[in-house]
């Protein structure tokens, strides 16, 4: 499980330095594992995942090489429409009564207001960037329908250990 955390988050950070991507924003829940209710075999599998490991060597080899690592409550991210423009409320500030315009239409597919189908967890981590775009200065003005509707797979089991060393050749020195 060791080697799957690090070959995932050395497999993020490359993508990061070779694509010039300076900031990193991480959807996080506290207790997200508690009290989960997906069905007896998927509660087994994903309480098993140790994705804080994940999520800390992530930002161990960020700030490692320079990228920004912010964490961000992911509450309601999945919920509210990023295309319609709803509120994306921290937890527990949600307003009584409010109805967010879009809905998850079946696994995978969200739906927005406008009935545009859209990938739910492309959606769902365009509202996170949604909440600290001011604080990082990020522009989501490109963000549209075609952005948020095919997500690109990698498999991870198939990197070989010179993946690693691929990240020398795309780091810069930071000029100060």
């Amino acid at each position: 499980m060791r080697d799957a955390i690090n070959k995932a988050a050395r497999f993020v950070i490359n993508y990061c330095l070779k694509h010039q991507i300076g900031n990193i924003v991480f959807g996080w829940n506290d207790r997200q594992k508690e009290s989960i209710n997906i069905g007896k075999t998927n509660n087994q599998n994903f309480v098993q995942i140790p994705t804080a490991r994940l999520k800390n060597r992530i930002q161990q080899l960020a700030e490692s090489v320079g990228i920004i690592f912010t964490e961000i409550d992911e509450a309601y991210s999945s919920k509210a429409s990023f295309l319609d423009d709803d509120l994306v409320p921290n937890y527990g500030e949600k307003p009584k009564g409010y109805k967010f315009s879009g809905k998850r239409f079946k696994r995978g597919l969200y739906k927005t207001a406008k009935g545009w189908l859209v990938n739910a967890d492309i959606q769902a981590a365009a509202n996170l960037l949604k909440k600290v775009a001011t604080q990082l200065g990020i522009n989501l003005a490109r963000v549209v329908k075609e952005c948020l509707t095919v997500p690109k797979r990698y498999e991870l089991d198939g990197l070989s250990r010179s993946y690693r060393k691929q990240a020398e050749m795309w780091l810069q020195p930071i000029e100060a």
